[in-house]
């Protein structure tokens, strides 16, 4: 993967991240770990990630405040895979208004700001579904990553938006699968885009995306604003039920996944007795 890339991907999550709670993002620390940089592909990775870094940091208004560097992280010869961990600090101008990412209620509209296009390279969907660990990642748009996030802060800011949570590992339908696990409440979402198929339009992880759920008296309002700022909007679906549905594909209980969820880790932790 291109490092200058994972640079910058790093830094636009932390500001999504924030972006999602309604937080005004304005500084980062990092902590960049890298294997031997006496070799020079490793030099290279490090001097391309702190670029991609740079890139991110500038375009999102968004600096470095602090951090910190682990070099020779080695083991047998072979280094870990270039690492930059990437923490963000911001401040939310009225916590009430602040939206969790659990559904907060039935029948509201749900939606997806930002682009989707079906990235599946380097994506979970790929190496948990298909074995594959492969291709690009996401290309990362920061003019599009500002014009998005700073559109959802807007909304949040007015009151607008009851359920944020930016799209990050798995996709679309993970993320709406982790705001039904964490509300007990289900959605039922519909067909996607003709032109797009089915499993990378749900798991493609392209970037500057966040789901949103409103009442239903502000979605045409909320269309409207995004018309106008020129951010791509799709309804996917209403929130209500016990299960998670989407169009064509039958249905699962969101209580079984949050069983299945939570189960994950003792069940590892049992496993390794």
């Amino acid at each position: 993967a291109d490092p200058e890339l994972g640079g910058a991907q790093a830094v636009a999550e932390t500001w999504r991240n924030l972006t999602a709670v309604g937080a005004r993002p304005l500084a980062i620390t990092n902590c960049l770990n890298f294997g031997n940089p006496e070799r020079p592909e490793i030099m290279g990775q490090f001097v391309g990630c702190i670029e991609g870094m740079r890139e991110a940091c500038i375009a999102l208004d968004y600096p470095v405040v602090s951090g910190n560097v682990s070099l020779y992280n080695e083991t047998n010869g072979k280094g870990i895979l270039p690492t930059p961990t990437i923490g963000g600090v911001g401040v939310i101008a009225d916590a009430r208004k602040s939206p969790k990412f659990a559904f907060k209620a039935a029948e509201a509209p749900i939606y997806i700001v930002g682009e989707t296009g079906g990235w599946l390279g380097c994506s979970i969907y790929l190496r948990e579904i298909e074995g594959r660990e492969e291709g690009a990642p996401p290309p990362v748009d920061l003019v599009a990553e500002r014009r998005n996030g700073d559109f959802v802060r807007g909304q949040i800011e007015a009151g607008k938006v009851t359920a944020c949570h930016d799209v990050s590992d798995g996709g679309t339908l993970v993320a709406v699968a982790e705001m039904a696990m964490a509300s007990g409440i289900g959605a039922r979402l519909e067909g996607r885009p003709k032109e797009s198929p089915n499993h990378a339009y749900w798991f493609g992880e392209d970037q500057s995306r966040y789901i949103l759920a409103l009442r239903e008296a502000d979605a045409a309002e909320f269309e409207t604003a995004a018309r106008a700022a020129g951010v791509a909007v799709r309804r996917l679906g209403m929130t209500g039920g016990a299960e998670l549905t989407l169009a064509g594909a039958g249905a699962i209980s969101v209580a079984e996944l949050k069983s299945a969820h939570e189960a994950f880790f003792p069940r590892l932790m049992g496993s390794a007795k």
